[in-house]
Formats: structure tokens, C-alpha cells, sequence
């Protein structure tokens, strides 16, 4: 599956989910209380569409963040079908 290439995810508790690679960032997606650590390019923040997740991120937790990181607001099969599409352009 060519996400799987793309997007590391990881469990938060698993130790190689410390280790963000160089470009990367760590963020956290979920819509309830077990959130999934997932590991993005930078260069998605770029896009419209990841920016509109930001901005619902903003409006929910504003500059908290439950998590300790970056937390977006959505399902795990939403994002990951967003940063697959992502990955194609």
C-alpha cells in the first residue's frame, strides 16, 4: 500500500513513535479519547486541505493541546484518505 510508505504511524506508547524525522511532524488524530500518533511531511501544511484541519484543530483545542502535540479534530480513515490523496500530488 503506497501510504504505508508515505505516512508513519505508530502508537504514542511504541518507543519509535519519539523519532520524527528531519521535514517531518508528529501529529495526533482521533475524534475520541484514544487518538492515533501519526508522522506527516511538513510540506502538507502547505495544502488547503490539510490547512482547514488546522483551522478546525484551532477552533476545538485552540493552543491546548491535550495530547501534548499537535491534536486534529477527525477520524483516522479520514485523514489517512487525506494524506493518501495528499501523497499523490
Amino acid at each position: 500500500m503506497a501510504i504505508v510508505h508515505k505516512l508513519r504511524r505508530s502508537l504514542s506508547n511504541e518507543r519509535r513513535s519519539l523519532e520524527v524525522p528531519k521535514g517531518h511532524l508528529a501529529v495526533y488524530v482521533g475524534e475520541n479519547d484514544e487518538k492515533k500518533r501519526f508522522v506527516v511531511p511538513v510540506s502538507y501544511l502547505n495544502h488547503s486541505s490539510f490547512q482547514e484541519l488546522l483551522s478546525q484543530a484551532e477552533e476545538e483545542f485552540g493552543f491546548y493541546h491535550p495530547m501534548g502535540g499537535l491534536t486534529i479534530p477527525c477520524s483516522e480513515d479520514f485523514f489517512a484518505d487525506l494524506t493518501y490523496r495528499l501523497s499523490q500530488s
